[in-house]
């Protein structure tokens, strides 16, 4: 029996021979592991719509921060003796009616515009996920009302939201600037979007062996809603964050133009476009750059969002 098994057992000598060098070639691992945010950013950089997208929204960040600063021209300083001045060399964008540089008024707008878009994107982000987490996680009727709620908010145009409050708080005297009252408004009706998607990844991701697996090691619902099935979500939670932000600037500039925006004597784009429509016609390069700094930035962002959604979601892998 012992020899049979011997027999058996038994394998000719050049099936162990070691292995050539195209063999072993072809073991090679050509790619480095990367993780999934090394490679997303690897498809991003390989998309060069978003990747430009990106680096102008950066230059505009850089030139509202540091441009007022460094401008020997300030966004409120008056000079009547260059009054409608257009376009020169001293003041490559002109001057206003009352002698003041558009360029640095514009880059001091985008300013405004811009930290109103990411404050209200941050709350919502906060608000919007923990809300939807919560409901898609814990399900059931909790589920159901939470939604409907949602619903009933997501069925009223978000406009008449945003307009109603302004007006509201302007009656009450809330707010001096309007800064701190135009993001409240846009976080009190925005984050129902957000809600909605990320309460749809949940549903999703709470079926998969992961989460059966931290159950089963104990992990509580806290845990699990906040580092297992969240992280899992950040995908869809950055681009929506990346096509809210522009949504926000225009609404912002949209309540600055009806006059209900940012108080003066701060300035954002939509004040600047409010004030150049008294002179359009005769002076319509005040209107045409800050229109124009609008534009580019709904547009960077609108193009790195889609750039993103390729980048984010292997799905979109080309």
């Amino acid at each position: 029996m012992e020899s049979k098994i011997k027999e058996d057992f038994e394998f000719a000598e050049e099936l162990f021979a070691p292995l050539n060098e195209e063999e072993r070639k072809l073991e090679t691992i050509v790619r480095p592991s990367v993780g999934y945010w090394k490679d997303a950013w690897r498809r991003l950089k390989a998309n060069k719509v978003a990747l430009i997208s990106l680096i102008i929204i950066l230059l505009v960040i850089l030139l509202a921060i540091i441009v007022p600063i460094v401008s020997p021209y300030g966004y409120a300083e008056t000079n009547h003796k260059l009054n409608n001045q257009g376009p020169t060399l001293q003041h490559i964008f002109g001057t206003d009616a009352i002698g003041r540089d558009i360029f640095v008024r514009v880059m001091y707008g985008a300013r405004y515009s811009l930290i109103i878009g990411f404050s209200a994107a941050a709350i919502n982000l906060v608000v919007g996920v923990l809300y939807g987490g919560i409901a898609g996680f814990v399900g059931g009727k909790v589920d159901n009302i939470m939604m409907r709620i949602v619903d009933v908010l997501y069925s009223i145009p978000t406009m008449i939201y945003v307009v109603l409050i302004m007006v509201a708080f302007r009656a009450a005297g809330i707010g001096s600037s309007g800064v701190g009252t135009i993001v409240l408004a846009l976080s009190i009706s925005y984050w129902v979007g957000m809600a909605r998607i990320v309460r749809g990844d949940i549903l999703q991701l709470k079926q998969q062996e992961f989460v059966l697996a931290a159950r089963t090691l104990g992990a509580s619902k806290k845990r699990i809603l906040i580092r297992h099935l969240i992280p899992n979500c950040m995908g869809s939670i950055i681009v929506t964050l990346t096509l809210f932000v522009p949504s926000a600037i225009f609404t912002e500039a949209f309540l600055s133009y009806l006059g209900l925006g940012i108080n003066a004597p701060l300035a954002s784009l939509g004040t600047l476009c409010n004030d150049a429509m008294n002179s359009i016609y005769r002076y319509p390069y005040q209107l045409f750059f800050p229109a124009l700094m609008i534009c580019i930035i709904i547009l960077s962002f609108n193009l790195l969002g889609d750039g993103l959604t390729e980048a984010l979601d292997p799905k979109h892998q080309r």
